[in-house]
């Protein structure tokens, strides 16, 4: 049983924490973190290195989550307590809102901003690189945090190099990547929904348009926004970590051939699914530009593990979600970097930082707290493992994926006590994708990858909600190889080529 952690003073001193998007691959939702829009919550706001009291300094720590309790800032002044006592610094921590999270970092990075750690994943990790944005943690990692660099298993290390060097740590979860579609169980047992008999788009149809006729016109059993796009749909092909969804070389393709992932008659298909849903009113018809923070949705999908429902039933207020299993488990080096913190390059503590970050991924106490609050006022033990939510404020804004390991935080007791060690299980049964272990350098095409990445950013949020006709599609494609989009593949299958014939 946890030792309760005593307030030690009331609302003083600026701290900050640790929180977020998906789906490890994937966010559950697009809320933005402050309750009145799209600006960030910060505990703070002080610049990297600065110090909240005498010599103690404060880290900035920014992430992506949703909607934060009101006393945050109160609660995060109390774990910033037992982070000073444990390393000797204290946290401003920022939270970017799921719909913000892209824009901001890039600001961050691109303005020179000051910052200690931050959330980094597959879409920006090799690009933020490359941009000198992170710290080289190689030589670090065994000298200054060697009970990290052991906990980490080595093939998450070997999953986040660039160049061989590490430049993030990824957090030990759901590594592998299993996608699960998931319906609010009302309609299930209204509807007679044999759930584990779904595992396509085709297998889906016929039970939408069943639950939008008994339903009525209003009622969409799909809800989307552009923070919340369609989880998972290019699963069958691996991204090679280069952030960059239209390319990708199909897991189980032994030549290891790169395509436009756009130009595939499998992703052609789904997308001519999404736009008939969206036309026939199986999607909301302000999907592609909403961005609602959707609750109670009838039908979600996520990258995750069984017990997980548990997670997204919580966050979107539906008493029971029954759950399968569609793709995985499978390793790819681009789900390894679903989830990592970096530690910016002009940290003024780089040592401080990442000892923080081992703290995330080792202490019991201190992982729980990132997860569920304060002990006594968000949370509370009913075993040595196992919390009761006595609010869930911060749950739902924080993204417990984005904070450090799931195996060391404790379950909550309306799960299952033993779920982690099934993440594990679901880990060590996971197959690879043939090019796990490469990850685009995207040096020498740098100009090619912005160029396409805005290209793909101007269509992408039409096409993964349903809303762009598929007789578009080649015109788009057009637009991706006039940005670099050829050039890219060729430089990519150069190096995949040479990668694995050493």
């Amino acid at each position: 049983m946890k030792k309760t952690i005593r307030i030690l003073a009331l609302v003083c001193a600026l701290a900050l924490c640790v929180g977020v998007l998906a789906a490890c691959g994937g966010s559950p939702s697009s809320t933005p973190a402050s309750t009145g829009g799209s600006t960030p919550a910060s505990t703070g706001g002080t610049d990297a290195g600065s110090t909240a009291s005498g010599d103690v300094p404060t880290l900035t720590w920014w992430t992506v989550g949703g909607v934060l309790p009101e006393d945050f800032e109160e609660s995060m002044a109390i774990i910033s307590d037992y982070v000073e006592e444990k390393v000797g610094v204290r946290l401003d921590y920022n939270v970017a809102g799921w719909n913000d999270y892209d824009t901001k970092m890039n600001t961050i990075v691109n303005a020179g901003e000051s910052f200690d750690i931050m959330f980094t994943n597959n879409t920006n990790y090799a690009r933020f690189v490359t941009a000198g944005a992170f710290l080289d943690l190689t030589d670090m990692l065994p000298t200054v945090t060697p009970t990290l660099n052991e906990f980490v298993p080595d093939l998450l290390w070997d999953g986040t190099r660039i160049g061989g060097q590490i430049y993030a740590v990824p957090t030990y979860k759901d590594s592998s990547l299993a996608q699960f579609w998931y319906f609010d169980d009302t309609y299930v047992q209204k509807y007679n929904i044999d759930v584990e008999a779904i595992k396509t788009f085709e297998d889906l149809d016929p039970v939408f348009r069943r639950m939008k006729e008994g339903e009525g016109a209003s009622f969409y059993p799909v809800r989307m926004s552009q923070g919340s796009l369609w989880n998972g749909f290019f699963n069958n092909y691996d991204g090679l970590a280069a952030g960059i969804q239209p390319i990708g070389v199909r897991y189980d393709d032994k030549e290891r051939k790169v395509v436009s992932v756009l130009e595939q008659e499998d992703v052609q298909a789904q997308l001519a699914m999404l736009n008939q849903w969206f036309k026939d009113g199986i999607i909301n018809p302000d999907a592609n530009v909403s961005q609602e923070d959707y609750k109670q949705m009838p039908f979600g999908n996520a990258q995750g593990w069984p017990q997980a429902v548990t997670t997204w039933q919580t966050l979107q207020g539906v008493d029971k979600y029954v759950a399968t299993c569609v793709f995985g488990p499978i390793y790819t080096t681009e789900t390894i970097q679903g989830s990592m913190l970096a530690i910016s390059k002009n940290s003024k503590y780089p040592e401080e930082a990442l000892k923080v970050i081992e703290l995330a991924n080792t202490d019991h106490t201190f992982r729980d707290m990132l997860a569920y609050g304060v002990e006594g006022k968000d949370f509370e033990y009913v075993s040595e493992n196992v919390v009761k939510i006595l609010q869930d404020t911060w749950s739902q804004g924080m993204a417990k994926y984005t904070q450090g390991s799931f195996f060391s935080m404790s379950t909550t007791d309306d799960g299952d006590p033993n779920q982690w060690n099934d993440v594990k299980a679901q880990n060590e049964k996971a197959f690879a994708s043939e090019c796990m272990g490469f990850a685009l350098d995207i040096t020498n095409i740098q100009n090619e990858v912005t160029n396409v990445k805005s290209t793909w950013e101007k269509y992408n949020k039409d096409l993964l909600t349903g809303a762009l006709p598929v007789d578009q599609i080649p015109a788009i494609v057009e637009e991706l190889k006039a940005a670099g989009l050829d050039t890219i593949i060729e430089e990519a299958q150069k190096q995949i080529d040479e990668f694995f014939a050493a």
